[in-house]
């Protein structure tokens, strides 16, 4: 067997998610094979889970680092980390759309090279009479761009917002510059909202419907050195007015959405009220803080993906080294008026766990730990939100070294 790849099975037992010989297919990337790679984790017959690599694209730029897939059309959009804005050039990084097969293989549609620089995450919004589009937030390129879909060999940007610092950031070695982190959509699917680490704001884009083009908002001002990274939202059920469209101008912000961001830097998750009032815009008011951890993050470890299914608050801490050499996935639970609170940390199954995706079923987790370059599948109880341990394991590509871009990138699930 290729020394790139090594397959492990644990006993378990099953799981609603996989039933007796089911597969279901995953795709990560890597930064040091350039690669997009597809997945299959299979239940056996005697109750083990087995996860292997069944194929591996080359594809998607000198650094893929995070793809997204639209399951509607299945389309996998792939951002390509490399690239830079500086005082002295600009240097562009690459888009890549994927079609994915039955069997999960992939095959490249489409690439344009006039990207922004390092792209390290993207989302797809919808426009009106069922057009889509794209948001790319781009790390070293200090900006977000946007593109129609469906995405054409050599496309331009629909739109490029870049930003600028009149003076370094708190913590000046890493808020030299604007850093965008994310690009989410809030649960109406009407803003896009961009995390920007190096500015310590949330960048806020209310979403033209007739043009698909972006229109900025006021920003949500996060605490001073924070470096916000990932967020994700939680939505109420007076939300649904909303969601079909009625924004109903001054409706309390609670219980509607909450914003829930990670920052790197500080170490901390906080967490802020949305409203939406007849501005057009978002308003926010924050409503806590918390350090996921028992107690202070160890010297040297930061927080990085973000996830939540119902009260279940979700975030991976990097280099901790918690388990014995691995790092931890955080778990904080979300009351009634949104604040939260720590609840547990388990192991990650590997080291610098930079994303990590939750099943539909919501009773696995798939976490893609960069500088091992493994994906550990994680049990998860559906009912307590609780993590068990690895019940599956799949080295891909060759290790990470510190500090550089290589290593796994992203996992997802091909749900």
């Amino acid at each position: 067997m290729s020394s790139l790849l090594r397959t492990f099975s644990f006993g378990v037992g099953l799981t609603p998610a996989l039933s007796a010989a089911a597969t279901i297919n995953l795709f990560a990337t890597h930064y040091s094979t350039q690669s997009v790679h597809t997945l299959a984790l299979t239940s056996t017959s005697n109750g083990t889970y087995s996860l292997k690599e069944t194929s591996s694209l080359q594809t998607c730029g000198t650094y893929p680092s995070w793809i997204t897939l639209d399951s509607a059309t299945g389309t996998i959009y792939c951002s390509d980390e490399y690239g830079w804005t500086n005082e002295n050039e600009t240097v562009n990084g690459s888009l890549t759309t994927l079609a994915v097969a039955e069997d999960g293989s992939l095959t490249e549609e489409a690439v344009t090279d006039d990207a922004p620089g390092s792209g390290v995450h993207n989302v797809v919004y919808e426009g009106e009479g069922g057009s889509k589009y794209l948001a790319v937030a781009h790390y070293s390129g200090s900006a977000v761009s946007t593109y129609a879909l469906p995405l054409t060999d050599d496309a331009a940007p629909l739109q490029v917002f870049e930003f600028t610092l009149a003076e370094p950031g708190a913590n000046p070695d890493r808020q030299e510059a604007p850093h965008p982190h994310q690009a989410l959509l809030d649960p109406t699917g009407t803003f896009v909202l961009v995390p920007d680490l190096g500015a310590d704001l949330v960048r806020v884009f209310s979403i033209d419907k007739s043009s698909g083009e972006l229109v900025s908002c006021p920003p949500l001002n996060y605490t001073i050195g924070g470096g916000p990274r990932h967020g994700v939202f939680w939505s109420g059920p007076d939300e649904s007015a909303a969601i079909r469209g009625r924004r109903a101008p001054g409706r309390p912000s609670a219980p509607g959405s909450t914003l829930y961001v990670a920052g790197e830097l500080n170490g901390e998750v906080e967490a802020f009220a949305v409203s939406y009032p007849s501005t057009g815009c978002l308003s926010f008011e924050q409503i806590g803080a918390e350090v996921p951890y028992p107690e202070d993050l160890p010297e040297g470890a930061s927080l990085a993906e973000t996830r939540l299914v119902g009260d279940n608050l979700y975030v991976s801490v990097r280099r901790d080294d918690a388990f014995d050499g691995a790092d931890s996935l955080a778990r904080l639970s979300r009351t009634e008026d949104g604040s939260i609170a720590f609840e547990e940390i388990s192991s990650s199954g590997g080291v610098l766990p930079r994303t990590f995706a939750i099943n539909k079923a919501g009773d696995l987790v798939a976490v893609g730990n960069q500088l091992s370059s493994n994906i550990a599948i994680v049990e998860r109880d559906p009912e307590t939100g609780i993590l068990g341990g690895v019940v599956a394991d799949l080295v891909v590509g060759e290790p990470g070294e510190p500090d550089t871009l290589t290593g796994l990138s992203s996992i997802i699930w091909a749900e």
